[in-house]
């Protein structure tokens, strides 16, 4: 399939760090792992190690619910089912040369897989555990734990430049195929048709290429022949892209923020969706407020408004469409005291469909632009942030600021040029 190196700095001094204390319950998480590991061939006892990286064990995490605490008060809380046993390759990570490998755009994937009529969502059995270590390498994966000392035979998690080198090996895999009938983000494939029969002719494909290629799918995980499914926490199908009801169900379902942390939750989970919202920026001003620093923590009347309105917009949030290249864009500007926004979108049949809602806060000095020039910046704004959409193609730019039809009408001053 393809091969994992650990290319070091030139002078890079080698780092043998001792092993962390564990208790009898971690020590049973770690010896249960390592047994697994040994069995399944992935890992092999070494001695004499130029590198050492101490074992970690953190908790699993499953996302955020909401609970009563014991005022009787919902509050959110991570759901925790379990330990992991990590290595800490820090001290490695930092003497590795980066591979620099990128990953796909992720609206730019949903857009081609969204319209689509049928869907297969396959997912990679331990991604990471298919690709090999060059064996020169293999002693640099070096870890302790309170049993031994292990190197790998196959890329761990943890490694810098792990997550390149998995999204090089699976592009290469189905290179002919990618655009044309499947999307590849890491370990998460999703197999695409316009029609039932088509889909299946699509996935027979694929599937014949894993079995080539030895790539070992998690039948568990695996989804066949849908008409909608979850990508990257997007929901797709023929009707286009929308958000996740069970993740916004969550976010609905948090109580007000009590400390700096909680915003900082809040503003993440939210900001996941800002797609979607419009003026996302503008309603959130009075919560990143908050995040200034030596700003005192007063969620008053307005954060309040900012929460809950953040919270309608997500569970009204619109069905974003794919753009059509044969019709020209429509951008729709607007600028307040302390934010600029953007809408993308199309007209199809008289019906305006929105394709992408931008915005963002203005620094301190943007703030004392007069309203011309905050006009003038969100339309500045927003051909910039909607670039990859516009450059080549006919756009209609929409202002209610009338102000801005002089500037059409000036002659040009040739000093200027």
């Amino acid at each position: 399939m393809c091969m994992h190196r650990i290319y070091l700095e030139d002078n890079t001094k080698t780092s043998r760090e001792p092993q962390r204390r564990l208790n009898p319950t971690l020590k049973e998480v770690v010896m249960k792992e390592i047994l697994k590991l040994l069995d399944a061939g992935i890992i092999f006892p070494i001695s004499g190690s130029a590198w050492l990286s101490p074992v970690h064990v953190v908790p699993k995490k499953m996302g955020i619910t909401v609970v009563k605490n014991q005022s009787g008060e919902l509050v959110p809380m991570r759901v925790q089912n379990g330990w992991r046993m990590c290595i800490d390759f820090r001290r490695l990570n930092l003497a590795t040369c980066k591979d620099h490998f990128p990953l796909p755009f992720i609206d730019q994937m949903l857009e081609r897989l969204a319209g689509k009529a049928y869907f297969c969502f396959l997912d990679g059995f331990s991604g990471y555990y298919q690709i090999a270590i060059a064996q020169e390498d293999q002693e640099k994966t070096t870890f302790t734990c309170p049993f031994s000392t292990f190197a790998f035979r196959r890329m761990p998690f943890g490694l810098c430049n792990a997550p390149g080198t998995f999204q090089r090996g699976m592009m290469s895999i189905f290179s002919e195929y990618i655009r044309k009938c499947i999307e590849v983000f890491m370990d998460d494939f999703t197999v695409y048709g316009g029609s039932f029969d088509e889909c299946l002719s699509h996935l027979a494909k694929v599937l014949r290429r894993c079995i080539e290629t030895n790539l070992v799918l998690n039948f568990e995980k695996c989804h066949f022949m849908v008409d909608q499914g979850i990508v990257l926490r997007y929901v797709i199908s023929s009707r286009g892209i929308e958000v996740d009801k069970t993740k916004v169900d969550l976010i609905v379902n948090l109580p007000y923020p009590t400390s700096v942390r909680e915003i900082h939750s809040f503003l993440g989970h939210a900001g996941f969706y800002h797609r979607f919202i419009k003026d996302f920026a503008k309603i959130a001003q009075s919560l990143c407020r908050l995040l200034q620093k030596d700003a005192n923590f007063v969620f008053g009347e307005d954060c309040q408004e900012a929460f809950d309105e953040l919270k309608r917009a997500l569970t009204s949030a619109p069905i974003i469409q794919l753009p059509d290249w044969s019709t020209p864009f429509e951008i729709m500007c607007d600028a307040s005291n302390y934010a600029v926004g953007a809408v993308l979108g199309q007209k199809f049949e008289k019906t305006h469909h929105v394709i992408y809602y931008a915005s963002k806060t203005l620094d301190a000095a943007q703030c004392n632009y007069s309203t011309t020039e905050k006009e003038l910046l969100a339309i500045v704004f927003a051909l910039d942030k909607f670039r990859s959409y516009l450059f080549g193609f006919k756009i209609v730019v929409f202002s209610d600021h009338a102000a801005l039809e002089h500037l059409l009408s000036k002659k040009r001053n040739p000093n200027l040029d």
